[in-house]
């Protein structure tokens, strides 16, 4: 059974910090690529950040680009997402989820749609 189990939300004041885990079971996490995505209520599923499989591309949204990094550690099969310089409007659910992409390395996928296995979701506010 596949688990993507994301931690590490919480309330920081603007400005501040937050480090996002996603720690998956059940998969050969290696070929996968992984995605970050954020989701507020009523509104469609945001890219935020993906990463291949290898580690050798990432992909960011525009909104995120310069204060967020995602890094993966595919010994302790899990994802990262440190988020700096945070804003109230990154205030929502964040998702973890994983694209199979086999032997092959693609870049990083940024459609919601071509994901397979999806977290619970962490809760970030950030407060003005």
């Amino acid at each position: 059974q596949v688990q993507l189990v994301e931690s590490g939300g919480g309330l920081v004041q603007a400005g501040g910090s937050l480090r996002l885990s996603c720690a998956a079971s059940g998969l050969m996490f290696s070929m996968y690529g992984m995605g970050w995505f954020r989701q507020a209520s009523g509104n469609e599923r945001e890219f935020v950040a993906a990463i291949s499989r290898s580690s050798g591309s990432t992909s960011y949204a525009d909104s995120v680009k310069g204060r967020f990094t995602m890094s993966r550690d595919n010994v302790k099969n899990t994802v990262y997402l440190q988020m700096n310089s945070l804003k109230p409007e990154d205030t929502t659910v964040y998702y973890c989820a994983a694209n199979f992409a086999g032997f092959g390395d693609p870049r990083p996928d940024r459609r919601p749609n071509e994901y397979d296995y999806w977290g619970q979701g962490t809760q970030v506010t950030v407060s003005s």
